[in-house]
């Protein structure tokens, strides 16, 4: 049996994907970049000996490594899904 989703049953599902594709973008830059500060913050706070800024920016790094791969595995959870659904 192949069971698949039908994409076009729904009007403007390419300005969605559209959407999505942007907001994921978003998502997936800002990550990066909050990564990016939190690894300097840390890096600078551990130098000085201020270790009440190092644990926050510790955290903010993890919060950001975990939104990157949420956000990037997403896709291709998504299009997992998809395939395992075809199969059943």
């Amino acid at each position: 049996m192949n069971v698949f989703p039908d994409f076009d049953g729904l009007g403007g599902i390419g300005d969605l994907k559209e959407v999505i594709g942007a907001l994921l973008t978003f998502v997936l830059v800002i990550a990066v970049l909050m990564l990016i500060v939190s690894a300097i913050v840390w890096a600078v706070a551990s130098a000085h000996g201020n270790h009440a800024t190092a644990s926050k920016s510790r955290t903010g790094l993890l919060v950001a490594l975990g939104t990157a791969a949420l956000a990037g595995g997403g896709v291709a959870w998504m299009n997992w899904l998809i395939a395992v659904g075809d199969q059943l």
